[in-house]
Protein backbone atom coordinates (compact mmCIF):
# COMPACT_ATOMS: atom_id res chain seq x y z
CA UNK A 1 0.00 0.00 0.00
CA UNK A 2 1.34 3.22 -1.04
CA UNK A 3 0.44 6.28 0.90
CA UNK A 4 1.27 10.16 -0.95
CA UNK A 5 0.78 13.86 -0.22
CA UNK A 6 1.27 17.21 -1.39
CA UNK A 7 1.90 20.01 -0.08
CA UNK A 8 1.77 23.54 -1.69
CA UNK A 9 3.92 26.37 0.10
CA UNK A 10 2.02 29.23 -1.25
CA UNK A 11 3.54 32.86 -1.54
CA UNK A 12 0.64 34.18 0.60
CA UNK A 13 2.04 33.56 4.60
CA UNK A 14 -0.88 32.41 6.02
CA UNK A 15 -2.43 29.54 2.87
CA UNK A 16 -0.95 25.82 3.15
CA UNK A 17 -3.09 23.34 0.94
CA UNK A 18 -2.79 19.93 0.80
CA UNK A 19 -4.07 17.04 -1.13
CA UNK A 20 -4.01 13.56 -0.22
CA UNK A 21 -5.12 10.44 -2.50
CA UNK A 22 -6.79 9.04 0.31
CA UNK A 23 -9.30 11.67 1.23
CA UNK A 24 -10.64 14.11 -1.10
CA UNK A 25 -10.98 16.66 0.86
CA UNK A 26 -8.09 19.38 1.35
CA UNK A 27 -6.65 20.23 4.41
CA UNK A 28 -6.16 23.77 5.40
CA UNK A 29 -2.96 24.88 7.61
CA UNK A 30 -2.14 28.36 8.83
CA UNK A 31 1.44 29.26 9.71
CA UNK A 32 2.92 32.30 9.70
CA UNK A 33 5.97 32.45 7.30
CA UNK A 34 8.70 34.47 8.44
CA UNK A 35 10.45 34.75 5.15
CA UNK A 36 7.90 34.98 2.56
CA UNK A 37 8.97 33.44 -1.21
CA UNK A 38 7.34 34.75 -4.37
CA UNK A 39 7.25 31.16 -6.43
CA UNK A 40 4.92 28.73 -4.80
CA UNK A 41 7.12 25.45 -3.92
CA UNK A 42 5.75 21.87 -4.08
CA UNK A 43 6.85 18.55 -1.50
CA UNK A 44 5.61 15.42 -1.96
CA UNK A 45 5.90 12.67 0.61
CA UNK A 46 5.48 9.60 -0.32
CA UNK A 47 5.40 6.41 2.76
CA UNK A 48 5.32 2.62 1.56
CA UNK A 49 4.53 -0.12 4.08
CA UNK A 50 5.26 -3.99 3.32
CA UNK A 51 3.55 -7.00 4.49
CA UNK A 52 6.08 -9.10 4.54
CA UNK A 53 8.59 -9.43 7.90
CA UNK A 54 11.05 -11.11 5.33
CA UNK A 55 11.55 -7.52 3.97
CA UNK A 56 12.31 -5.31 7.23
CA UNK A 57 15.02 -3.04 6.56
CA UNK A 58 18.02 -3.91 9.18
CA UNK A 59 17.04 -0.41 11.35
CA UNK A 60 13.54 -0.84 11.85
CA UNK A 61 11.87 -0.60 14.78
CA UNK A 62 9.69 -3.87 14.00
CA UNK A 63 12.22 -6.04 13.71
CA UNK A 64 14.34 -4.49 16.38
CA UNK A 65 11.09 -5.51 18.01
CA UNK A 66 10.82 -9.23 16.97
CA UNK A 67 14.14 -9.85 17.72
CA UNK A 68 13.87 -8.28 21.38
CA UNK A 69 10.80 -10.99 21.54
CA UNK A 70 13.32 -14.18 20.49
CA UNK A 71 15.39 -12.90 22.37
CA UNK A 72 13.55 -12.97 25.31
CA UNK A 73 12.08 -16.81 24.32
CA UNK A 74 15.60 -18.59 24.38
CA UNK A 75 16.59 -17.49 27.58
CA UNK A 76 20.03 -17.59 27.26
CA UNK A 77 22.42 -18.27 30.85
CA UNK A 78 24.15 -15.65 31.81
CA UNK A 79 27.54 -15.23 30.89
CA UNK A 80 28.52 -14.43 34.82
CA UNK A 81 26.63 -17.48 36.03
CA UNK A 82 29.28 -19.76 36.73
CA UNK A 83 28.01 -24.00 37.12
CA UNK A 84 28.30 -25.56 41.10
CA UNK A 85 31.51 -27.56 41.22
CA UNK A 86 30.83 -30.99 40.81
CA UNK A 87 32.17 -31.55 44.65
CA UNK A 88 28.50 -29.06 45.76
CA UNK A 89 26.36 -31.38 43.46
CA UNK A 90 24.19 -33.66 45.74
CA UNK A 91 23.55 -37.17 44.60
CA UNK A 92 20.51 -39.41 45.68
CA UNK A 93 21.56 -41.98 48.24
CA UNK A 94 22.16 -45.69 46.39
CA UNK A 95 19.60 -48.11 47.77
CA UNK A 96 20.20 -50.60 50.18
CA UNK A 97 20.62 -53.43 47.68
CA UNK A 98 22.70 -51.19 45.54
CA UNK A 99 25.12 -50.44 48.24
CA UNK A 100 25.53 -53.89 49.90
CA UNK A 101 26.59 -55.33 46.47
CA UNK A 102 29.34 -52.65 45.47
CA UNK A 103 30.24 -52.98 49.10
CA UNK A 104 30.55 -57.11 48.61
CA UNK A 105 32.09 -56.79 45.25
CA UNK A 106 34.92 -54.43 46.02
CA UNK A 107 38.44 -56.14 45.45
CA UNK A 108 39.46 -54.13 48.60
CA UNK A 109 37.40 -57.27 50.54
CA UNK A 110 38.92 -60.18 49.07
CA UNK A 111 41.86 -60.23 51.11
CA UNK A 112 41.09 -60.91 54.89
CA UNK A 113 44.85 -62.11 55.36
CA UNK A 114 46.19 -59.10 53.96
CA UNK A 115 44.53 -56.08 55.36
CA UNK A 116 47.24 -53.19 54.32
CA UNK A 117 47.14 -54.69 50.53
CA UNK A 118 43.90 -55.40 50.48
CA UNK A 119 43.19 -51.81 51.41
CA UNK A 120 45.27 -50.38 48.46
CA UNK A 121 43.30 -52.42 45.91
CA UNK A 122 40.64 -50.42 43.40
CA UNK A 123 37.03 -50.01 44.75
CA UNK A 124 35.65 -51.21 41.64
CA UNK A 125 36.46 -54.47 40.20
CA UNK A 126 39.29 -52.92 36.73
CA UNK A 127 37.25 -52.95 33.36
CA UNK A 128 38.75 -54.04 29.69
CA UNK A 129 40.53 -51.15 29.22
CA UNK A 130 42.95 -52.56 32.10
CA UNK A 131 42.81 -55.77 31.56
CA UNK A 132 43.99 -54.05 27.37
CA UNK A 133 46.73 -52.51 29.04
CA UNK A 134 48.03 -54.97 30.99
CA UNK A 135 48.04 -57.49 28.41
CA UNK A 136 49.93 -54.77 26.07
CA UNK A 137 52.42 -53.51 28.52
CA UNK A 138 52.78 -55.68 31.90
CA UNK A 139 55.28 -58.06 30.18
CA UNK A 140 57.98 -54.82 29.24
CA UNK A 141 57.21 -53.82 32.83
CA UNK A 142 57.80 -57.10 34.47
CA UNK A 143 60.90 -57.79 31.77
CA UNK A 144 62.69 -54.07 32.93
CA UNK A 145 62.67 -55.34 36.72
CA UNK A 146 63.57 -58.98 36.55
CA UNK A 147 60.72 -60.93 37.16
CA UNK A 148 59.03 -63.53 35.35
CA UNK A 149 56.47 -63.00 32.56
CA UNK A 150 53.87 -65.16 33.74
CA UNK A 151 51.28 -64.08 35.43
CA UNK A 152 51.94 -64.21 39.14
CA UNK A 153 48.28 -65.28 39.90
CA UNK A 154 48.41 -68.25 37.94
CA UNK A 155 51.85 -68.89 38.93
CA UNK A 156 51.49 -68.92 42.52
CA UNK A 157 48.10 -71.17 42.28
CA UNK A 158 45.60 -71.26 45.36
CA UNK A 159 48.64 -70.17 47.79
CA UNK A 160 47.81 -67.28 49.82
CA UNK A 161 50.11 -65.03 49.20
CA UNK A 162 50.18 -61.17 48.89
CA UNK A 163 52.24 -61.59 45.49
CA UNK A 164 48.76 -62.74 43.58
CA UNK A 165 48.41 -59.46 43.48
CA UNK A 166 51.33 -58.03 42.13
CA UNK A 167 50.07 -57.77 38.06
CA UNK A 168 46.71 -55.33 39.39
CA UNK A 169 49.12 -53.18 41.93
CA UNK A 170 51.71 -52.95 39.18
CA UNK A 171 49.16 -51.65 36.60
CA UNK A 172 48.08 -49.21 39.19
CA UNK A 173 51.23 -47.47 39.78
CA UNK A 174 51.91 -46.96 36.23
CA UNK A 175 48.23 -44.91 35.59
CA UNK A 176 49.79 -41.84 36.80
CA UNK A 177 47.06 -38.68 37.59
CA UNK A 178 47.54 -37.33 33.96
CA UNK A 179 46.81 -40.97 32.47
CA UNK A 180 43.47 -39.58 32.10
CA UNK A 181 41.86 -43.29 33.52
CA UNK A 182 38.83 -43.26 35.62
CA UNK A 183 38.36 -42.34 39.38
CA UNK A 184 38.96 -44.86 41.32
CA UNK A 185 42.09 -45.65 39.33
CA UNK A 186 43.28 -42.80 39.95
CA UNK A 187 42.55 -43.22 43.55
CA UNK A 188 43.61 -46.61 43.58
CA UNK A 189 47.24 -45.12 42.34
CA UNK A 190 47.52 -42.17 44.78
CA UNK A 191 46.90 -43.96 47.64
CA UNK A 192 49.97 -46.52 46.40
CA UNK A 193 52.14 -42.93 45.94
CA UNK A 194 51.37 -42.04 49.48
CA UNK A 195 52.63 -45.89 50.84
CA UNK A 196 55.51 -45.65 48.91
CA UNK A 197 57.46 -42.65 50.20
CA UNK A 198 57.52 -43.87 53.14
CA UNK A 199 58.51 -47.28 52.15
CA UNK A 200 61.74 -45.80 50.81
CA UNK A 201 62.66 -43.54 53.40
CA UNK A 202 62.67 -46.45 55.85
CA UNK A 203 64.31 -48.94 53.67
CA UNK A 204 67.35 -46.21 53.20
CA UNK A 205 67.69 -45.39 56.64
CA UNK A 206 67.89 -48.84 57.95
CA UNK A 207 70.67 -48.99 55.28
CA UNK A 208 72.50 -46.17 55.95
CA UNK A 209 72.37 -46.43 59.51
CA UNK A 210 74.46 -49.96 59.50
CA UNK A 211 76.40 -48.99 56.25
CA UNK A 212 77.62 -45.63 58.17
CA UNK A 213 77.39 -46.50 61.75
CA UNK A 214 79.48 -43.53 62.66
CA UNK A 215 77.12 -41.06 60.75
CA UNK A 216 74.61 -39.02 62.29
CA UNK A 217 71.13 -38.32 60.67
CA UNK A 218 72.38 -35.20 58.94
CA UNK A 219 74.83 -36.67 56.56
CA UNK A 220 72.17 -39.71 56.09
CA UNK A 221 69.55 -37.08 55.09
CA UNK A 222 71.82 -35.85 52.27
CA UNK A 223 72.56 -39.30 50.98
CA UNK A 224 68.84 -40.19 50.76
CA UNK A 225 67.97 -37.08 49.21
CA UNK A 226 70.95 -37.76 46.45
CA UNK A 227 70.10 -41.05 45.60
CA UNK A 228 65.68 -40.51 45.77
CA UNK A 229 65.31 -36.75 45.38
CA UNK A 230 63.47 -36.01 42.66
CA UNK A 231 65.63 -34.41 40.44
CA UNK A 232 67.36 -37.76 40.27
CA UNK A 233 64.33 -39.73 39.45
CA UNK A 234 63.96 -39.33 35.92
CA UNK A 235 67.14 -40.65 35.36
CA UNK A 236 66.59 -44.40 37.59
CA UNK A 237 63.46 -44.33 35.27
CA UNK A 238 65.52 -44.05 31.58
CA UNK A 239 68.10 -46.05 33.29
CA UNK A 240 65.44 -49.20 33.94
CA UNK A 241 63.84 -48.49 30.50
CA UNK A 242 60.65 -47.60 32.49
CA UNK A 243 60.35 -44.21 31.04
CA UNK A 244 58.51 -44.83 27.53
CA UNK A 245 55.67 -46.58 29.64
CA UNK A 246 55.05 -43.15 31.76
CA UNK A 247 55.40 -41.13 28.50
CA UNK A 248 54.21 -42.97 25.52
CA UNK A 249 54.08 -40.32 22.85
CA UNK A 250 56.34 -37.80 24.76
CA UNK A 251 60.17 -37.29 24.77
CA UNK A 252 60.28 -36.86 28.18
CA UNK A 253 63.43 -34.94 28.13
CA UNK A 254 61.45 -31.69 25.89
CA UNK A 255 58.71 -31.36 28.90
CA UNK A 256 59.10 -28.68 32.00
CA UNK A 257 61.39 -30.19 34.73
CA UNK A 258 58.24 -29.44 37.09
CA UNK A 259 55.93 -31.57 34.90
CA UNK A 260 57.96 -34.26 34.35
CA UNK A 261 59.49 -34.64 38.05
CA UNK A 262 56.19 -34.72 39.52
CA UNK A 263 54.60 -37.35 37.07
CA UNK A 264 58.29 -39.70 37.70
CA UNK A 265 57.84 -39.07 41.23
CA UNK A 266 54.42 -40.31 41.50
CA UNK A 267 54.86 -43.55 39.47
CA UNK A 268 58.51 -44.29 41.29
CA UNK A 269 57.11 -44.17 44.82
CA UNK A 270 53.49 -46.31 43.68
CA UNK A 271 56.12 -48.79 42.30
CA UNK A 272 57.70 -49.27 45.78
CA UNK A 273 54.95 -49.10 47.22
CA UNK A 274 53.40 -52.27 45.41
CA UNK A 275 56.65 -54.21 45.86
CA UNK A 276 56.27 -53.81 49.26
CA UNK A 277 52.77 -55.10 49.71
CA UNK A 278 53.47 -58.39 47.68
CA UNK A 279 57.11 -58.70 48.56
CA UNK A 280 58.54 -56.63 51.85
CA UNK A 281 61.88 -55.04 52.63
CA UNK A 282 64.33 -57.53 51.10
CA UNK A 283 62.50 -56.88 47.51
CA UNK A 284 62.61 -53.36 47.84
CA UNK A 285 66.47 -53.07 48.09
CA UNK A 286 67.62 -55.38 45.23
CA UNK A 287 64.98 -53.52 42.96
CA UNK A 288 66.67 -50.05 44.41
CA UNK A 289 70.25 -51.53 43.45
CA UNK A 290 70.45 -53.80 40.80
CA UNK A 291 67.31 -52.57 38.63
CA UNK A 292 67.93 -49.25 39.05
CA UNK A 293 71.72 -49.18 39.78
CA UNK A 294 71.79 -47.32 42.29
CA UNK A 295 75.29 -46.40 44.18
CA UNK A 296 75.57 -45.23 47.33
CA UNK A 297 79.43 -44.31 47.21
CA UNK A 298 78.53 -42.20 43.75
CA UNK A 299 79.60 -38.45 44.36
CA UNK A 300 76.57 -36.96 43.83
CA UNK A 301 75.35 -38.54 46.83
CA UNK A 302 78.47 -37.92 48.90
CA UNK A 303 77.44 -35.50 52.17
CA UNK A 304 79.36 -32.59 53.13
CA UNK A 305 82.15 -32.82 55.37
CA UNK A 306 81.59 -32.93 59.22
CA UNK A 307 83.26 -34.17 62.47
CA UNK A 308 83.03 -37.95 63.43
CA UNK A 309 83.24 -39.90 65.93
CA UNK A 310 87.14 -41.60 66.45
CA UNK A 311 86.08 -44.00 69.33
CA UNK A 312 86.13 -47.11 67.25
CA UNK A 313 85.63 -49.18 70.71
CA UNK A 314 81.72 -47.72 70.61
CA UNK A 315 81.34 -49.70 67.42
CA UNK A 316 80.10 -53.27 66.59
CA UNK A 317 82.46 -55.45 65.07
CA UNK A 318 80.30 -56.85 62.80
CA UNK A 319 80.37 -52.75 61.51
CA UNK A 320 83.74 -52.98 60.14
CA UNK A 321 83.12 -53.04 56.54
CA UNK A 322 80.85 -51.35 54.34
CA UNK A 323 77.89 -53.42 54.22
CA UNK A 324 76.46 -54.21 50.91
CA UNK A 325 72.42 -54.07 50.01
CA UNK A 326 73.09 -57.98 49.36
CA UNK A 327 73.93 -58.40 53.52
CA UNK A 328 70.68 -56.41 53.98
CA UNK A 329 68.41 -59.41 52.39
CA UNK A 330 70.93 -62.14 53.22
CA UNK A 331 70.62 -61.51 56.62
CA UNK A 332 68.50 -63.35 59.41
CA UNK A 333 68.17 -62.82 63.20
CA UNK A 334 70.04 -66.23 65.02
CA UNK A 335 66.54 -67.95 66.62
CA UNK A 336 67.90 -66.68 70.14
CA UNK A 337 68.83 -62.84 69.54
CA UNK A 338 67.96 -60.49 71.97
CA UNK A 339 65.72 -58.46 69.59
CA UNK A 340 63.78 -58.52 66.97
CA UNK A 341 66.60 -56.40 64.74
CA UNK A 342 69.97 -56.69 66.67
CA UNK A 343 72.08 -55.72 63.79
CA UNK A 344 70.31 -52.48 63.57
CA UNK A 345 69.62 -52.13 67.51
CA UNK A 346 73.76 -52.32 67.83
CA UNK A 347 74.17 -49.64 64.65
CA UNK A 348 72.13 -47.23 67.21
CA UNK A 349 73.32 -48.52 70.41
CA UNK A 350 77.09 -49.95 70.47
CA UNK A 351 77.82 -52.25 73.04
CA UNK A 352 80.23 -49.45 75.06
CA UNK A 353 77.03 -47.31 75.75
CA UNK A 354 77.11 -49.68 79.14
CA UNK A 355 79.32 -47.61 80.91
CA UNK A 356 76.18 -44.63 81.43
CA UNK A 357 74.49 -47.14 83.62
CA UNK A 358 73.82 -47.26 86.85
CA UNK A 359 73.24 -43.85 87.67
CA UNK A 360 70.39 -42.47 89.73
CA UNK A 361 67.65 -42.12 86.75
CA UNK A 362 68.14 -45.63 86.30
CA UNK A 363 67.23 -46.60 89.76
CA UNK A 364 64.42 -43.89 90.28
CA UNK A 365 62.91 -42.96 86.61
CA UNK A 366 63.30 -45.87 84.78
CA UNK A 367 61.20 -48.36 86.68
CA UNK A 368 57.90 -45.52 86.62
CA UNK A 369 58.94 -44.93 82.46
CA UNK A 370 58.92 -48.49 82.02
CA UNK A 371 55.81 -49.13 84.05
CA UNK A 372 53.45 -46.62 81.74
CA UNK A 373 54.69 -48.11 79.01
CA UNK A 374 54.04 -51.45 80.05
CA UNK A 375 57.73 -52.88 79.57
CA UNK A 376 58.75 -55.49 79.47
CA UNK A 377 56.91 -57.52 77.74
CA UNK A 378 56.34 -60.90 78.06
CA UNK A 379 58.32 -63.14 76.08
CA UNK A 380 58.68 -66.70 75.67
CA UNK A 381 62.56 -67.19 75.37
CA UNK A 382 64.41 -70.64 75.52
CA UNK A 383 66.69 -69.81 77.78
CA UNK A 384 65.66 -67.69 81.05
CA UNK A 385 69.43 -65.23 80.38
CA UNK A 386 68.37 -64.04 77.43
CA UNK A 387 65.05 -62.68 78.46
CA UNK A 388 67.14 -61.19 81.41
CA UNK A 389 69.78 -59.57 78.87
CA UNK A 390 66.87 -58.36 76.90
CA UNK A 391 65.42 -56.12 79.74
CA UNK A 392 68.99 -54.71 80.73
CA UNK A 393 69.35 -53.14 77.09
CA UNK A 394 66.07 -52.21 76.96
CA UNK A 395 66.83 -50.15 80.13
CA UNK A 396 69.80 -48.46 78.43
CA UNK A 397 67.92 -47.89 75.45
CA UNK A 398 65.34 -46.21 77.48
CA UNK A 399 67.74 -44.20 79.58
CA UNK A 400 69.85 -42.84 76.50
CA UNK A 401 65.91 -42.38 75.07
CA UNK A 402 65.16 -39.66 77.92
CA UNK A 403 69.03 -37.79 78.22
CA UNK A 404 68.47 -34.86 76.40
CA UNK A 405 71.46 -33.79 74.13
CA UNK A 406 72.54 -30.67 75.79
CA UNK A 407 74.02 -33.31 78.59
CA UNK A 408 76.99 -34.66 76.03
CA UNK A 409 77.10 -32.77 73.13
CA UNK A 410 80.27 -34.20 72.00
CA UNK A 411 79.74 -38.22 73.37
CA UNK A 412 77.90 -40.91 71.99
CA UNK A 413 75.18 -40.19 74.08
CA UNK A 414 74.03 -37.88 71.83
CA UNK A 415 74.88 -39.53 68.71
CA UNK A 416 73.10 -43.01 69.95
CA UNK A 417 69.95 -40.16 70.87
CA UNK A 418 69.76 -38.61 67.24
CA UNK A 419 70.37 -42.16 65.68
CA UNK A 420 66.87 -43.41 67.32
CA UNK A 421 65.27 -40.61 66.92
CA UNK A 422 65.42 -40.65 63.17
CA UNK A 423 64.83 -44.35 63.17
CA UNK A 424 61.63 -43.67 65.14
CA UNK A 425 60.43 -40.74 63.14
CA UNK A 426 60.80 -43.12 59.80
CA UNK A 427 59.04 -45.85 61.64
CA UNK A 428 56.09 -43.94 63.04
CA UNK A 429 55.73 -42.45 59.73
CA UNK A 430 55.02 -46.19 57.95
CA UNK A 431 52.95 -47.45 60.88
CA UNK A 432 50.50 -44.59 61.11
CA UNK A 433 50.25 -44.66 56.75
CA UNK A 434 49.23 -48.13 56.86
CA UNK A 435 46.87 -47.10 59.78
CA UNK A 436 44.87 -44.48 58.32
CA UNK A 437 44.97 -46.57 54.86
CA UNK A 438 43.02 -49.34 56.51
CA UNK A 439 40.69 -46.92 57.79
CA UNK A 440 39.74 -44.80 55.27
CA UNK A 441 39.16 -47.42 52.10
CA UNK A 442 38.01 -44.77 49.88
CA UNK A 443 39.65 -41.83 50.52
CA UNK A 444 42.52 -40.90 48.17
CA UNK A 445 45.94 -40.71 48.73
CA UNK A 446 45.94 -36.56 48.88
CA UNK A 447 43.32 -36.08 51.87
CA UNK A 448 45.30 -39.31 53.50
CA UNK A 449 48.57 -37.25 53.22
CA UNK A 450 47.24 -34.43 54.62
CA UNK A 451 45.49 -36.09 57.09
CA UNK A 452 48.65 -38.10 57.89
CA UNK A 453 50.65 -34.55 58.29
CA UNK A 454 48.31 -33.44 60.92
CA UNK A 455 47.99 -36.31 62.76
CA UNK A 456 52.02 -36.72 62.91
CA UNK A 457 52.21 -33.03 63.38
CA UNK A 458 55.82 -32.45 66.07
CA UNK A 459 53.21 -29.86 68.49
CA UNK A 460 50.89 -33.19 68.87
CA UNK A 461 53.54 -35.77 69.23
CA UNK A 462 54.66 -34.17 71.98
CA UNK A 463 51.64 -33.62 73.35
CA UNK A 464 50.95 -37.03 73.78
CA UNK A 465 54.09 -37.88 75.55
CA UNK A 466 53.13 -35.05 78.35
CA UNK A 467 50.07 -36.35 78.62
CA UNK A 468 51.42 -39.20 80.17
CA UNK A 469 53.68 -37.01 82.03
CA UNK A 470 56.36 -38.63 80.89
CA UNK A 471 58.63 -35.41 80.12
CA UNK A 472 59.41 -35.37 83.71
CA UNK A 473 61.81 -37.77 83.52
CA UNK A 474 63.89 -36.43 80.50
CA UNK A 475 67.37 -35.62 81.70
CA UNK A 476 68.24 -32.08 81.30
CA UNK A 477 71.83 -30.22 82.66
CA UNK A 478 71.00 -27.97 85.53
CA UNK A 479 71.91 -24.82 83.12
CA UNK A 480 69.34 -25.59 81.26
CA UNK A 481 66.63 -26.94 82.87
CA UNK A 482 64.46 -23.99 84.34
CA UNK A 483 64.39 -23.04 80.55
CA UNK A 484 63.39 -26.05 78.83
CA UNK A 485 60.52 -26.97 81.54
CA UNK A 486 59.12 -23.35 81.49
CA UNK A 487 59.44 -22.38 77.59
CA UNK A 488 56.95 -23.91 75.46
CA UNK A 489 59.29 -23.45 72.26
CA UNK A 490 62.36 -25.52 73.92
CA UNK A 491 60.15 -27.94 75.71
CA UNK A 492 57.93 -28.90 73.17
CA UNK A 493 60.83 -30.26 70.64
CA UNK A 494 62.66 -31.45 73.22
CA UNK A 495 59.46 -34.43 74.11
CA UNK A 496 58.65 -34.43 70.95
CA UNK A 497 62.38 -35.78 69.82
CA UNK A 498 62.12 -38.27 73.00
CA UNK A 499 58.74 -39.97 71.94
CA UNK A 500 60.36 -40.39 68.58
CA UNK A 501 63.25 -42.40 69.93
CA UNK A 502 61.30 -44.21 71.98
CA UNK A 503 59.22 -45.24 68.72
CA UNK A 504 62.81 -46.67 67.38
CA UNK A 505 63.48 -48.11 70.64
CA UNK A 506 60.71 -50.44 70.46
CA UNK A 507 61.33 -51.01 66.55
CA UNK A 508 65.15 -52.26 67.19
CA UNK A 509 63.91 -54.32 70.05
CA UNK A 510 60.15 -55.76 69.82
CA UNK A 511 59.69 -54.98 65.78
CA UNK A 512 56.67 -53.07 64.19
CA UNK A 513 54.01 -54.23 66.29
CA UNK A 514 55.40 -53.01 69.37
CA UNK A 515 55.47 -49.34 67.48
CA UNK A 516 51.71 -50.01 66.66
CA UNK A 517 50.80 -50.47 70.14
CA UNK A 518 52.87 -47.66 71.82
CA UNK A 519 51.14 -45.18 69.10
CA UNK A 520 47.80 -46.56 69.32
CA UNK A 521 47.15 -48.03 72.76
CA UNK A 522 49.73 -46.34 74.79
CA UNK A 523 49.81 -42.52 73.55
CA UNK A 524 47.00 -42.68 71.39
CA UNK A 525 47.91 -40.72 68.74
CA UNK A 526 44.36 -40.69 66.92
CA UNK A 527 43.13 -38.44 69.16
CA UNK A 528 40.66 -35.64 67.13
CA UNK A 529 42.51 -32.93 66.20
CA UNK A 530 41.50 -29.51 64.47
CA UNK A 531 40.67 -30.19 60.38
CA UNK A 532 41.77 -27.39 59.19
CA UNK A 533 42.67 -26.82 55.25
CA UNK A 534 41.71 -30.34 54.93
CA UNK A 535 40.89 -31.04 51.33
CA UNK A 536 40.74 -33.30 48.07
CA UNK A 537 43.13 -32.74 45.48
CA UNK A 538 41.67 -33.49 41.86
Amino acid sequence: MNLSSTFTLSPKPHSLSSSSSISPNPIQFTTKTPYPTTHPKTLRITATTINSPQQLPPNSPQRLLKELDQYKTKKPNSPTKTTPSRISILKPPLQNKKLAKRILNSPQLTLNSFPVLSSCLPQVPLGNTDAAWMELHLMEVKQALGYPLESFEEMLGGEDSPGKQFDTLLYLAFQHPTSGKVRHVRCAQSRLFFLGQYVLELALVEFFLQRYPREGPGPMRERIFGLIGKHRLPKWIKDASLHNLIFPNVDMGRLVRKEREQIVKSVFWALFGAIYLCFGMPEVYRVLFEVFGMDPDAEECQPKLRRQLEDIDHVSAEFEGKLSWQDMVSYKPPADALFAHPRLFRACIPPGMHRFRGNVWDYDSRPQVMQILGYPLEMTDRIPEITKARNVELGLGLQLCFLHPSNYKYDHPRFCFERLEYLGQKIQDLVMAERLLMKHLDAPGFWIQERHRRVLMNRYCGRYLRAKELHRFIIYPEKVRNSYERNHRLRNPASESVQQALHGLSYAVYGKREVRRLMFEVFDVEQVQPKRNIYVKR
